[in-house]
């Protein structure tokens, strides 16, 4: 092992400030033996490096320590106490000796500084050569002035009544004033503010406890330009014998680290509030919130004009060519009313070139910038109402970061300050961008979805009744009202669709879940009703074919991935209500698949649900559909509606169902106020639901408008049932159609008589046109065909096609009944 003598670099002045080794340093290895010995060590027991070097360390002792009393030192970083050791000459010397335990990794050369010595291991012992000697009268008076003169740690001590008697330098340039000014005053004397009030409070408690007491205020200090965040700690001072002195406090400059919380909880406080919604404005809007006024006095978010007519925007910053039209969708401010702001909110501005907005918009970064005489000229010397609010309010410092998500930029967003009197600095900067990155994707997710869901409630309404068709058997009234943004678009349907004879079929349906599948849904459930009722099917068929339909569409939608786009789900179901009424006999008949029951408010003002039989859900196949026959007195109330009216988070179906009743049994001018007031008193604030709602007031028609004969089921039977059709034709005024309505009587007739089954009857209708119905007890309907030159039949159903406006078929209890429609003019 290498045995050096350590050179004495202790004895330069930069070393320990003296002109002399005040310090004994020696090394020992992990054997216990001396392998570095300093001139301070020489002078401390007289040993010279040649005499000691390669010893053991033991021999120095001239006491051994009990083996009880020491520590482990192996395990030990270090440690310090007192040895006796001997001096070369004999005598003995206590010194006081602090102990280094060095390891492999970390030890160097001997003791020698920058020489590195893997084989130097074991422990670096150091010890003052003078011991306790080297204390020294001057102690109080150099304690006095690193108090006295501390530049960092604002400290003041102030007697039993609170009063002024030492500060510290720091302490002194805080309050803006000397010891000898200070002296005598109290700190409510000299910070006219809450804060010093507090802070004396706190010293009686101190004075009168001998507790301790920390403050973390945050002020504006006299001696100060700008307001500081400090750390206070207050103590009582007492002489050795417990008379208290008075008290004093230490106060810590934590204006950085205050800021660095500051934006830390302002980080956390915007990954909660903004983007709660998926409303553009209401997003830009919570941004501008978070930042004023704790990073910004003035804050305004402007996204691309061109967004409104191009949603999709190029990837990257804009290029030199783009236009900088900009829309203001939020803004916020200090002051109540944001006065600052040049351009209201929903207006487009112009940003010229080389303008803040302008350079982050064509760099993609965020831009510092301070404000001044210059600047103001440079970025709007063409706009005079900007230069003055700029002055006007003195904003001195900006920041403006573009606002870009996904590579693609959306807009800008600009933090200004004027009455922070601070300028910004980068780790404002960088919190600024943090801020508009947040706010940027939510602002995106937001753009994103109200085009998706733009597109999905055009969709919906496209496949929604644009008008609601004339017919003369109830006076209807509708609304359908889509749920909020998080729901999406729904499936709810309703439609009102004329039939034969004067009667008329009322829809209501609901396709399970929301988005652009359930509205596609819906319009193809509601296109394969109409078809269904253009073939008169009662309610309960109508609803067995559509039950098909439904398990067919779901069959379908297996293995269709939900679309992750707005969150959707392939799978099919849906409820159905359906309702025939016929104005000439006042009856309804009505069948239901998982719907609620309607609701009839009967000419008094009672108001009852119809107990109607609930049938399931449509797709669930299998199993039967039972519909209702039921009389309305003329003016009866029919009011369909879809679960979203009566059922929501907030309340049960019980508690809606009352609230309809409520709603229904209320007077109302006119079926639209009716509507209206339904929805006002029935639906939460914010409904989750869709909503479709139709109400119809049946009419009746006057017995002397309908007329009817039993036919005879023999040839000649035909022309006595002409006669009668002629004579009521007659009786009404219609004698322009006599004519048609001869031939149409006398085909309808004949081929009952020749090819149905009794019983045979023949009904005139007179509405808004002339129906003309046959009725038999034969299920087999006819069908039109093309006769042939020489065919002596075959004709007569295409006649009646060509002469009527419409004409058809429809199944009844006992047989069918073939109907032609022919428009009428009442006779001068």
């Amino acid at each position: 092992m290498e045995r050096r003598a350590v050179d004495d670099q202790e004895s330069s002045p930069g070393r320990d400030g003296a002109g002399g080794a005040l310090t004994a340093r020696a090394t020992v290895d992990e054997h216990g033996v001396v392998t570095g010995w300093n001139a301070g060590a020489e002078r401390l027991l007289g040993y010279s490096p040649a005499q000691i070097l390669g010893r053991p360390a033991a021999s120095l002792l001239a006491e051994v320590p009990a083996a009880g009393g020491l520590p482990p030192f192996s395990e030990l970083p270090r440690w310090h106490g007192k040895l006796v050791l001997r001096h070369l000459d004999g005598h003995h010397v206590e010194a006081r000796v602090l102990a280094h335990h060095r390891t492999p990794d970390g030890a160097q050369a001997g003791v020698r500084e920058g020489v590195p010595d893997a084989s130097a291991r074991g422990w670096l012992l150091v010890s003052a050569v003078d011991g306790a000697a080297h204390a020294r009268a001057d102690d109080d008076a150099l304690v006095r002035r690193g108090f006295l003169d501390s530049p960092c740690c604002s400290t003041s001590v102030y007697d039993t009544d609170l009063r002024f008697r030492r500060s510290t330098q720091s302490g002194r340039g805080v309050l803006g004033m000397s010891d000898d000014d200070l002296r005598g005053l109290r700190l409510t004397d000299v910070l006219d503010d809450p804060v010093a009030e507090k802070v004396e409070r706190a010293m009686r408690r101190v004075l009168e406890t001998g507790e301790t007491q920390y403050l973390e205020n945050h002020a504006l200090a006299p001696g100060e330009g700008r307001e500081h965040a400090w750390s206070v700690h207050l103590y009582r001072l007492a002489d050795p014998d417990g008379r208290v002195l008075g008290v004093a406090s230490t106060g810590h400059d934590m204006t950085e680290q205050y800021w660095a919380r500051k934006r830390l909880q302002l980080i956390a406080e915007a990954g909660t509030r903004i983007g709660s919604t998926l409303d553009v404005t209401r997003t830009a809007q919570e941004l501008a919130g978070v930042a004023v006024p704790d990073l910004a006095d003035f804050v305004s978010v402007d996204l691309l004009a061109s967004l409104d007519d191009q949603p999709e925007q190029p990837p990257g910053p804009l290029g030199a060519g783009d236009s900088l039209a900009l829309r203001r969708i939020a803004h916020e401010s200090v002051h109540p009313g944001v006065p600052e702001a040049v351009v209201a909110l929903g207006e487009v501005d112009t940003y010229p070139e080389g303008s803040p907005p302008a350079e982050s918009l064509r760099t993609g970064r965020a831009v510092l910038h301070q404000v001044d005489e210059a600047a103001i000229v440079d970025w709007v010397a063409d706009d005079p109402l900007r230069s003055a609010r700029i002055r006007e309010f003195g904003f001195h410092s900006a920041i403006t970061v573009p606002l870009s998500a996904r590579g693609t930029t959306l807009g800008v967003v600009a933090f200004a300050r004027h009455r922070n009197p601070d300028p910004f600095k980068q780790d404002d900067l960088v919190l600024a961008e943090e801020l508009a990155a947040r706010a940027a994707v939510c602002i995106d997710n937001a753009l994103r979805y109200t085009r998706e869901r733009s597109t999905a409630v055009t969709l919906q309404r496209s496949l929604l009744p644009q008008g609601l068709p004339e017919q003369a058997a109830v006076e209807v009234a509708s609304r359908y009202l889509p749920a909020g943004a998080r729901a999406g678009v729904g499936g709810d349907w309703f439609d009102v669709i004329p039939l034969s004879g004067t009667r008329v079929a009322l829809v209501v349906g609901d396709v399970v879940g929301h988005g652009i599948h359930a509205s596609a849904t819906m319009g193809r459930l509601r296109t394969a009703v109409r078809t269904l009722a253009d073939i008169d099917l009662p309610p309960d068929e109508l609803l067995t074919h559509l039950d098909d339909l439904v398990g067919r569409l779901a069959t379908e939608a297996e293995g269709v991935e939900p679309s992750a786009a707005v969150g959707e789900s392939p799978g099919v179901g849906a409820t159905c209500l359906y309702a025939v009424y016929d104005p000439v006999s006042r009856r309804c008949t009505l069948a239901r698949a998982g719907h609620p029951p309607p609701a009839v408010v009967s000419p008094d003002g009672t108001v009852e649900l119809l107990d109607l039989p609930a049938g399931p859900p449509l797709g669930l196949g299998g199993l039967p559909f039972e519909s209702l026959d039921t009389e309305l007195p003329e003016g009866s109330l029919l009011a369909l509606y879809t679960d979203g009216l009566i059922e929501s988070r907030d309340t049960d179906l019980d508690e809606g169902t009352a609230r309809l009743r409520r709603a229904l049994a209320a007077p109302a001018a006119s079926l639209d106020a009716l509507c209206d007031s339904v929805l006002a008193d029935v639906l939460p604030r914010r409904p989750t639901d869709d909503v479709a709602l139709l109400v119809a007031r049946t009419r009746a028609l006057d017995a002397d408008r309908v007329a009817a004969w039993d036919v005879t089921p023999e040839p000649s039977a035909v022309s006595e049932v002409r006669k009668n059709a002629l004579r009521r034709l007659a009786d009404w005024g219609l004698s322009d159609a006599a004519f048609v309505t001869e031939l149409v009587v006398s085909e309808l007739v004949t081929n009952a008589i020749r090819h149905a089954t009794p019983p045979i009857q023949l009904r005139l209708i007179h509405d808004r046109t002339l129906i003309c119905e046959v009725s038999d007890a034969s299920s087999t309907a006819p069908h039109m065909r093309r006769a042939r030159t020489y065919d002596e039949g075959g004709r007569g159903l295409l006649l009646v096609a060509q002469l009527t406006r419409r004409w058809g078929t429809r199944p009844t209890s006992t047989g069918k009944t073939i109907w032609a429609e022919q428009s009428v003019e009442p006779d001068p």
